[in-house]
């Protein structure tokens, strides 16, 4: 359940069903928090950046720092993981290391990372830059940042703690490791002040689609999140994440692929409609184009509403640097298969991932098209308002999931990695340790 502010629509928090003031109350993000542990969901999602987005003069801003709002959300559930998103390019590996630890303790191992770089100039001058680094030098840094993480967590083995206090031996020494890394970006000695947490280290989340992005998610991920809009372009993600995964030497079921879905549920197909349309409204025609126009890098006043994109003014993915890849990608494959004007493209995609209109049978069954056609392992679900948006997900769409034997009706693990079927990975320093024994 990814909750984006007020809801998926960006008109969410006009329609008033919750105050604006909610985006800085736990018990907001709590509550949602507690009606997807009661469909038995995997997780609840955070997205974040480190400046003030959008225009606050027309839409509420201002957010609560992830990692420091999903410790009181984990305190207040007992099943459900927490996914925080921090960028590694305004953040240091130790300091971050050592938060997302923290937070897989004190929630008994339910804690995950979503990993992002984090482009555009707005954030960058909020650290002394000028504008934001180039797409490659992002993910070069990002690389270097997860495997420091990485290494650090796994720097304390899982059985360094001794605490045998009758001869005054708390832990193993030979157990917890210096790293004495000296990098491209980064040197850290290490080893973390947190000893291993519940999960060995927390789950790791990404959604970069450009080839940097996929290489740093086939390399590292648990699961990625992706923005594919049509399914055969979700097919082909799937497979190509799948045998990248493969390439690095891991097991392809060990990397999940989640793409994005947009909710608006109703009753019937009318109410539904009649539910988008009124959020719809509120935005109006050049609202809803100018959120296409951001993610193609044009001026909204160069698109005709009943006409296709101008394609002789797009550019290509590769000449993006400071915007999402994924979302340039979504939005201009599912303008093109479908050939679709300005005008219906506003209504088939939101917040750049796909979106999907009607009933909860309906919805149940384009997550069960994609689902067993190989376009997803799961999904990362975007309703339009909250917490109705939710509460009808759970209560109407997740019955018929498990109805057709194809979600759990129950927990049946304690941690993030239970809920998503991914092992608990052993500290690398005991990897090699037993690797050495065995030699």
């Amino acid at each position: 359940m990814n909750i984006l502010g007020l809801g998926g629509h960006a008109s969410a928090w006009r329609l008033a069903e919750v105050p604006s003031s909610s985006l800085l109350d736990v018990d907001y993000f709590v509550n949602i928090a507690k009606i997807s542990e009661r469909g038995t969901l995997d997780a609840i999602f955070l997205a974040d950046g480190p400046a003030l987005g959008g225009d606050v003069s027309h839409h509420p801003g201002g957010r609560l720092e992830p990692t420091v709002l999903l410790t009181a959300v984990a305190l207040a559930t007992k099943h459900i993981g927490v996914i925080a998103t921090a960028s590694t390019t305004y953040n240091d590996p130790y300091n971050l290391a050592r938060r997302l630890a923290s937070i897989d303790h004190i929630s008994g191992g339910r804690a995950a990372w979503n990993i992002v770089t984090t482009a555009g100039d707005i954030a960058a001058q909020n650290f002394g830059l000028t504008g934001a680094p180039l797409h490659a030098d992002r993910y070069g840094r990002a690389a270097e940042f997860v495997d420091i993480a990485r290494r650090l967590w796994d720097s304390w083995e899982d059985d360094a703690i001794i605490n045998d206090w009758q001869n005054g031996v708390f832990a193993d020494k030979s157990k917890i490791h210096e790293i004495n890394h000296a990098g491209a970006h980064f040197s850290v000695r290490g080893p973390l002040n947190v000893p291993r947490s519940p999960q060995g280290r927390p789950v790791l989340v990404q959604a970069g689609s450009s080839e940097g992005g996929k290489s740093l998610g086939s390399r590292y991920a648990d699961a990625i999140f992706t923005t594919q809009t049509t399914l055969p372009d979700g097919q082909a993600f799937y497979k190509e994440m799948k045998q990248r995964a493969q390439q690095w030497g891991r097991d392809p079921d060990s990397l999940k692929i989640m793409p994005g879905l947009s909710t608006v549920i109703g009753s019937t197909e009318e109410e539904a409609h009649r539910r988008c349309d009124e959020l719809d409204s509120y935005q109006g025609e050049l609202g809803l184009a100018g959120q296409i126009a951001a993610r193609i890098g044009i001026a909204v006043s160069e698109l005709d509403l009943d006409a296709p994109l101008p394609w002789h003014k797009i550019g290509d993915v590769r000449d993006v640097t400071k915007s999402s890849h994924g979302f340039f990608e979504a939005q201009i494959n599912l303008a093109r298969r479908e050939n679709l004007t300005v005008r219906q493209l506003s209504r088939r995609i939101r917040s750049g991932h796909r979106l999907s209109v009607g009933t909860p049978e309906q919805i149940a069954d384009t997550l069960t098209e994609w689902f067993l056609s190989g376009a997803a392992d799961g999904f990362n679900i975007m309703p339009d308002m909250f917490p109705s948006g939710a509460q009808i997900f759970v209560d109407e769409v997740v019955p018929l999931l498990r109805k057709r034997g194809i979600f759990r009706t129950e927990y049946t693990g304690t941690t993030l990695r239970d809920h998503l079927g991914l092992t608990r990975p052993r500290s690398q320093y005991e990897e090699e340790r037993n690797a050495l024994l065995a030699g």
